[in-house]
């Protein structure tokens, strides 16, 4: 029987690890946050009053295995002069086969079965939350895209109403081997999934270890400055009861030169690996160079990323 993994996330850093992770005899489930009210998401969420979709297309596209035109497909962004300029044709399937199917996760399912999914996906709620930011100077910011947006750094986050997490998710946590909180923002991604009482209740009193994937470069207003126990030590903040087991953290050297380009065009720097550090909090560290450069973009290698993960994982 294969060992169970629950991922949560989204955006970007989820779909690397899942492209690598779905190579495995491994059970997937993919818990995504619905919390984006950004671009076309946001334009779907205001008009039909439903949970961000975008995450989950990303998604859909990283755990199919289906053709790739039919992935390039879901990804087309319509460009054009009338209300449907800016969306992805994903997200317009989503949010139609939401409505078909009665509920979010009923119609993921539905268009999982067309895609020959390689795991399952779950929206983190079926509620259409509003995630709600306090700065550090105590202004409150409400909606992620304006959090995301604001020049002030980030305090603390949580939801304008505490959301019912999905049945389907609480029990993927008890039933988990192995929960990973993947690389991605940090509080607008990964901690969206950890603010929810029923979540946090799942997941202390789950049996399975709690891996984090550190990510590679700070995000402005979020982690700047951030080394790679800082971002440990925030997760644990949130986990309550439960601290991170495990920590899987790149060690690689990043080109100077990528490095002034993000420094120079997003604001973001390399993710100190602070062993001396790290070693304090008690967890197992698992470090190698996962750098890998794509278009001269910065991403985890999710080779590398997903067989360190697995290895580790036939031996919990």
């Amino acid at each position: 029987m294969n060992k169970k993994i629950v991922v949560l996330g989204g955006g970007t850093g989820m779909s690397t690890l899942l492209r690598g992770l779905k190579q495995y005899p491994i059970d997937i489930t993919a818990v995504v946050s619905v919390c984006d009210d950004g671009t076309s998401s946001g334009r779907l969420r205001e008009e039909f009053h439903i949970p961000a979709v975008g995450d989950i297309r990303k998604v859909l596209i990283a755990l199919s295995e289906t053709e790739p035109l039919f992935q390039e497909l879901l990804s087309y962004r319509f460009r054009t002069n009338s209300d449907l300029d800016g969306h992805a044709l994903g997200n317009l399937l989503l949010t139609a086969m939401q409505d078909v199917a009665g509920n979010l996760s009923d119609g993921i399912e539905s268009i999982g079965k067309v895609l020959n999914l390689k795991g399952k996906i779950l929206p983190l709620t079926e509620d259409n939350v509003t995630l709600i930011g306090k700065m550090k100077d105590g202004t409150i910011v409400k909606g992620e895209h304006n959090i995301t947006k604001s020049n002030q750094p980030i305090r603390d986050v949580y939801y304008l109403k505490e959301p019912k997490v999905c049945l389907q998710v609480l029990k993927a946590i008890e039933e988990a081997d192995l929960i990973i909180l993947s690389m991605g923002s940090l509080f607008t991604s990964i901690i969206p999934n950890l603010i929810c009482e029923e979540m946090i209740h799942a997941i202390e009193s789950s049996k399975a270890k709690i891996m984090y994937v550190c990510n590679m470069m700070t995000q402005p207003g979020e982690t700047d400055g951030y080394k790679a126990s800082d971002h440990v030590k925030l997760l644990n903040r949130y986990l309550k009861n439960r601290n991170i087991d495990v920590l899987i953290v790149n060690s690689g050297e990043i080109e100077k030169e990528l490095c002034e380009k993000y420094e120079t065009l997003e604001q973001k720097d390399p993710v100190l690996y602070d062993e001396e550090e790290l070693e304090t909090l008690g967890l197992e560290i698992i470090s190698h160079d996962l750098v890998s450069v794509d278009e001269n973009l910065l991403r985890h290698d999710m080779n590398r990323l997903s067989f360190y993960i697995f290895a580790y994982l036939m031996n919990v």
